[in-house]
C-alpha cells in the first residue's frame, strides 16, 4: 500500500509561525488562526491584564475542559478559555501558554476536518496526532545535546502536546537559565504553560544546581503533566515519562523541530 502524501506547509500571520504537517491539505486553516488571534485581541482590549500579568487570571467561564458550553453562550472565547486554565494550572499569567493553545485548537480544527496526520508547529510549541512514528528533535541552544537527541512518538502516544521553553533561545519572557525545558502533556496548552512555569526555576551557579531546581519545581505538576526534560548547558535531568530518546544526525534549528 502506497505511503500517503505528507504535506508542509508554513503560515505565518503576525506574531504566529506556524510550520503545518499533514496528510491533508486545509486551506481554511489560515482563516481560522487569524479567527483565533482576532478574539484574543478582542479579549484583550477589553481585559488588558490579561496581556500583562505574569499571576494566573481567572475569567468568566461557561465551558468546560473539553470546550463544550451545554447550551450556554460563552462571553470568552475558548482560546482565553484554555491559556486562562493553562496559566491556573502552571501559576503563570495566561500568555505563557498563547503559542501552544494556538497549536492545539490548531490540530483539533485540522483533524475535525478530516486529518489523521496532523503536526502543528507553532514556534517550539507542538501539537500532534499522529498515525506513524515521529521523532521529535531537541533543541536546546548551545548546548552540546542540542541537534544529537530526538523524542520518538508512536501513534498510540497522541494527541500529545510537546512545548519547550528556553531562558537563552527565542524571544519568549523566561527568568531562568534554561537552555531548554521540554514538557510533554496531553494538551499543549497546559505543556506551555508548564514549561514557562519549570524554566522560570532554572537558577543557579551551576548547571547541575539549576536542573534539580527545575525538577523540584516540576514535581508539583506530576499530575497534570506526563514528564518532562531539562537541559542547562552541558547538564540534563528528566521527570515523569518522556518518550524514548533517540540519537539524531540532524542539527535541528527552532522551526525545524521534527521530521517524519
Amino acid at each position: 500500500m502506497k505511503a500517503k502524501t505528507i504535506f508542509e506547509e508554513r503560515i505565518t500571520i503576525g506574531e504566529t509561525e506556524l510550520k503545518v504537517s499533514s496528510d491533508l491539505r486545509v486551506p481554511e486553516l489560515s482563516n481560522y488562526i487569524i479567527s483565533l488571534r482576532s478574539q484574543l485581541k478582542g479579549y484583550i482590549r477589553k481585559n488588558p491584564e490579561f496581556l500583562t500579568s505574569f499571576e494566573p487570571l481567572t475569567v468568566k467561564e461557561t465551558l468546560d475542559n473539553l470546550g463544550r458550553d451545554h447550551g450556554h453562550k460563552s462571553e470568552v472565547p475558548l482560546l482565553v478559555n484554555l491559556m486562562s486554565r493553562a496559566g491556573r494550572r502552571a501559576d503563570v499569567g495566561p500568555m505563557a501558554a498563547v503559542a501552544g493553545t494556538i497549536s492545539q485548537l490548531s490540530m483539533g480544527f485540522m483533524v475535525e476536518n478530516g486529518a489523521n496526520f496532523i503536526i502543528i508547529d507553532n514556534g517550539g510549541d507542538i501539537s500532534l496526532e499522529i498515525n506513524k512514528d515521529v521523532v521529535v528533535g531537541l533543541y536546546a541552544g548551545e548546548s552540546s545535546l542540542s541537534g544529537e537527541l530526538g523524542f520518538k512518538i508512536k501513534p498510540k502516544q497522541t494527541p500529545m502536546g510537546i512545548c519547550t521553553s528556553s531562558g537563552t533561545v527565542g524571544h519568549s519572557i523566561s527568568f531562568g537559565r534554561a537552555d531548554s525545558v521540554t514538557v510533554f502533556a496531553n494538551e499543549a496548552s497546559i505543556a506551555d504553560a508548564l514549561a514557562t512555569s519549570i524554566a522560570n526555576e532554572a537558577n543557579g551557579t551551576k548547571d547541575e544546581d539549576a536542573v534539580q531546581r527545575s525538577l523540584e519545581h516540576a514535581e508539583e505538576f506530576k499530575k497534570t503533566m506526563r514528564g518532562v526534560m531539562v537541559v542547562v548547558g552541558e547538564s540534563a535531568g528528566t521527570l515523569g515519562r518522556i518518550p524514548k530518546l533517540v540519537q539524531t544526525d540532524k542539527k535541528v534549528v527552532l522551526g525545524d523541530l521534527f521530521e517524519v
